[in-house]
C-alpha cells in the first residue's frame, strides 16, 4: 500500500504535489484544532458562566447557614407564649385556630398561596410551631390560587420556661 502510494505520488507533477501538500497539512491543521484547541476554548467560555452559577449557590448556602444558626441560637418559647405569638399573627376570619393540648388544627379558608407561605414562615420564626398534618385543597381563582383545608402545628412543650 505504502509502495502504491509512493509510486502514485510520483507521478503527480510538481504542481499537483504541492497542491494535495497543502491540502493535507490545511485537514491536518483543521484536525489538530478541532481536537484540541476547540474544547479549550469552550471550556474557557463556559467557565464564566460555572463561576457566577457557583458564587450563587455559595450565596444562597451561606443564607440557609445563617437561618440555620439563627434558628438554633434562638431562645425557646412557653407553650403559652408561642401559643399568644401564633394568635397575634393569625388572620381569624381565614384561618380560625382550635388548640388541642400542644397542637393546634388551623383551617384555612381560601387562603391566598403567598399569604399562607408567609404564614407558615412567621408560625416556625415567631411562635417556634411545625406543620405536623396538612390536609390541604388547592383552588384556582381568576386572580390568583388559595388553598382550603387543615392545618395541623405542634407547640413548644409545656415544660419550656
Amino acid at each position: 500500500m505504502k509502495a502504491l502510494l509512493h509510486t502514485r505520488w510520483q507521478a503527480l507533477n510538481a504542481r499537483d504535489q504541492r497542491v494535495l501538500s497543502v491540502l493535507f497539512s490545511v485537514l491536518a491543521l483543521s484536525a489538530f484544532v478541532a481536537v484540541a484547541i476547540l474544547p479549550a476554548l469552550n471550556t474557557l467560555q463556559d467557565s464564566a458562566q460555572r463561576r457566577q452559577h457557583i458564587a450563587q449557590q455559595h450565596t444562597h448556602m451561606l443564607a440557609l447557614q445563617a437561618q440555620a444558626n439563627a434558628l438554633q441560637n434562638r431562645t425557646p418559647l412557653s407553650r403559652e407564649e408561642a401559643l399568644r405569638q401564633l394568635q397575634s399573627i393569625t388572620p381569624s376570619a381565614r384561618m380560625p385556630l382550635q388548640i388541642q393540648g400542644n397542637r393546634v388544627l388551623v383551617q384555612l379558608k381560601a387562603v391566598p398561596a403567598g399569604e399562607l407561605a408567609q404564614w407558615l414562615a412567621q408560625a416556625r420564626q415567631q411562635a417556634q410551631s411545625l406543620p405536623l398534618e396538612a390536609h390541604l385543597t388547592r383552588n384556582t381563582t381568576l386572580t390568583s390560587v388559595v388553598w382550603d383545608g387543615n392545618l395541623v402545628l405542634s407547640l413548644p412543650s409545656k415544660n419550656n420556661p
